[in-house]
């Protein structure tokens, strides 16, 4: 049992105003299901707010995903969710962050660095991405899990990394 607005967060689908990292977190590890809810007037003494039921059921197997490298991308795309994608990973704090996981990627698996690896090299790098998976323009309150795992799929082929 949770207060309402936590479990409605845990259950949020996309497109909706509490959708955010941790619905997606959740729902990538467990499958999530509001049961019943809860009035406030059913303790004593009352809380201010009600509560819901919720049945939260692990993946067996959970997703073969890197979850530090997904919670990474997802902690970036929802810093601004309501921006486009191109926005949110082109910003010049996260360029440097990912030029700097690039470079440290290449060094740890003794792959050699393509020449001009600078933030332009970067960007590029981020939009071609973007491209290959048509999601140029969407927006991380509207992508699903299944969505998230393409992209995070798609960036980690050509090397690029969120932790």
């Amino acid at each position: 049992m949770f207060q309402e607005e936590f479990a409605q967060r845990l259950t949020a689908k996309p497109g909706e105003n509490l959708y955010c990292r941790l619905s997606v977190n959740t729902q990538l590890l467990a499958r999530v299901q509001q049961l019943m809810k809860v009035g406030k007037n059913n303790f004593r003494p009352p809380p201010k707010v009600d509560s819901r039921v919720v049945r939260i059921e692990p993946r067996n197997p959970p997703p073969p995903v890197n979850f530090v490298e997904w919670d990474g991308m997802v902690r970036l795309c929802f810093n601004r969710k309501n921006k486009t994608l191109r926005a949110v990973l082109t910003s010049k704090s996260v360029l440097k962050l990912l030029e700097k996981n690039y470079r440290t990627f290449h060094a740890l698996k003794n792959i050699p660095l393509p020449e001009g690896v600078d933030l332009a090299y970067m960007k590029a790098k981020v939009e071609e991405t973007l491209q290959s998976v048509d999601m140029t323009e969407s927006r991380s309150s509207k992508l699903d899990v299944d969505d998230f795992l393409v992209l995070l799929n798609a960036f980690n082929q050509r090397n690029i990394r969120f932790s």
